[in-house]
């Protein structure tokens, strides 16, 4: 799979470390930064990460920050994505199979490495689950586009 990954300062111990992850993994990842620990505005690396997969060159997309909300918020900015703020198998799993969330946020400062590494597992092999989500989206896009709800 085809993964866009980005961080905020707060966010890159993680992401490096999740970047080798992936590759173990066998995953093509592609790093729209930061390239450091140095302070940085979150959204100038989050947004470019969300664009990718909203383009379609990216699958999915995991962004990280200190505590995930602001990178989570970023990336619902871009129209066609679906970010999850995850903190537990359950919330990543859910994300997977009822909002068909593309782009996945972790907070570095709220969760172990361990259960970071777990969020990306669960949310990367957790498919869509569809039935009744499906008009869920389906609002969420006709909202994106302007459209009345129903």
């Amino acid at each position: 799979m085809k993964i866009a990954i980005g961080s905020d300062h707060a966010g890159f111990d993680y992401k490096q470390r999740l970047i080798a992850h992936l590759h173990a993994q066998g995953h093509e990842v592609v790093d729209h930064g930061t390239h450091s620990a140095e302070s940085t505005d979150y959204p100038l690396w989050i947004i470019p990460t969300a664009e990718a997969v909203a383009r379609g060159e990216a699958e999915r997309g995991i962004v990280l920050g200190g505590s995930g909300n602001g990178e989570a918020m970023s990336a619902n900015k871009v129209k066609g994505i679906r970010c999850a703020l995850c903190w537990s198998d359950e919330t990543a799993e859910a994300g997977r199979q009822h909002n068909n969330a593309n782009v996945l946020s972790i907070g570095q400062r709220m969760v172990s490495f361990e259960i970071a590494l777990r969020l990306v597992d669960v949310f990367l092999s957790t498919p869509f689950e569809g039935g009744r989500h499906v008009g869920r989206i389906e609002k969420l896009a006709r909202y994106e586009n302007g459209l009345p709800l129903e």
